[in-house]
């Protein structure tokens, strides 16, 4: 079941939204109004999620809130990775969620915490269980990122490369499994915090992981996915077909999509980062999603954690 679609990835961070074309957020608060307006349109009854920020900014959330993009949405999510890349505490989560409950009623998700093995596996073994300890019925949804580490051969998302010094290269050390598929210590005690927590994993265009990501995720119990559909990826030859494989594959989950990533041949600059030259063609491929996958009929997520009320 497809529970609830994202506009975007981390639209605050310049490895996903070029901020030099878009310093002020209006070109991407225009796409993300246009989007939800074209997902509504599908089906009104389908959660919408702003696209998770990192770093976590009420300034930014405050931002968008008065170019009117809230107002299109149902929740809004927040990325946190205080052990490799963030520079607050891991026992401040609390306080980082309040900062953003502050400026907006919306409900805030989690669909981005981790922790990197790049120093040592026991390090995310004990940041799997603090987190845990931290955010479980503090946000309607968490999401861990990430079930497998990022092949070596695939550079990871980011404009920042070997400027960031060990910062890169934690992003290939993500995982619960290894690259090839063998498990880290953090994996043998996942499972003690499913289903409340979900994972995070990005497949890529025909991805190899797919049939044993599946096989993994059941046997760790894992009920909530969240993974994405490339707006760059369909311009591929038979995109359409390996959406429906992907999606088919994972049909036993509830399924968090995040639309996101800009055609180089549609982006102002040939990015994946930059705004497009026309939104509504963003907004056009997530209702084409929608439309696709979801169709008319659609649960509410819940708003709040256990007995408050589905959104409207």
């Amino acid at each position: 079941m497809i529970e609830a679609i994202k506009f975007w990835n981390e639209p605050n961070n310049k490895s996903h939204w070029d901020l030099e074309l878009d310093p002020e957020w209006k070109q991407f608060s225009h796409m993300v109004r246009l989007a939800s307006t074209a997902c509504a349109a599908e089906n009104p009854h389908l959660t919408r999620v702003l696209g998770g920020i990192s770093p976590i900014d009420p300034a930014f959330i405050a931002r968008l809130d008065g170019a009117g993009v809230l107002q299109g949405v149902h929740a809004v999510a927040v990325h946190g990775f205080p052990l490799d890349w963030n520079h607050w505490a891991i026992h401040e989560w609390p306080q980082k969620l309040a900062e953003i409950q502050a400026v907006t009623t919306l409900p805030v998700w989690v669909t981005e915490v981790g922790v990197s093995t790049f120093g040592a596996e026991e390090v995310q073994a004990w940041g799997l269980k603090r987190s845990a300890e931290l955010l479980i019925g503090r946000a309607p949804r968490i999401h861990w990122y990430s079930l497998y580490d990022l092949p070596k051969a695939w550079p990871a998302t980011t404009r920042h490369r070997e400027a960031e010094g060990s910062s890169y290269y934690r992003h290939f050390h993500m995982g619960l499994l290894r690259e090839d598929g063998t498990p880290k210590l953090a994996a043998h005690e996942f499972s003690a915090f499913t289903p409340e927590l979900g994972i995070c994993q990005w497949f890529h265009f025909e991805d190899h992981r797919l049939d044993d990501a599946v096989r993994w995720l059941k046997r760790l119990g894992v009920t909530r996915l969240r993974t994405g559909l490339s707006w760059a990826d369909s311009f591929r030859p038979n995109a359409d077909a390996w959406f429906d494989r992907q999606m088919k594959a994972l049909e036993d989950f509830d399924l968090t999509l995040t639309f996101c990533f800009t055609p180089e041949h549609r982006g102002i600059q040939p990015h994946h980062t930059s705004a497009p030259q026309v939104p509504e063609e963003y907004a056009e491929f997530c209702a084409r999603m929608v439309r696709r996958y979801v169709g008319g009929s659609a649960t509410p997520v819940e708003a709040a954690p256990a007995s408050e009320a589905l959104l409207a």
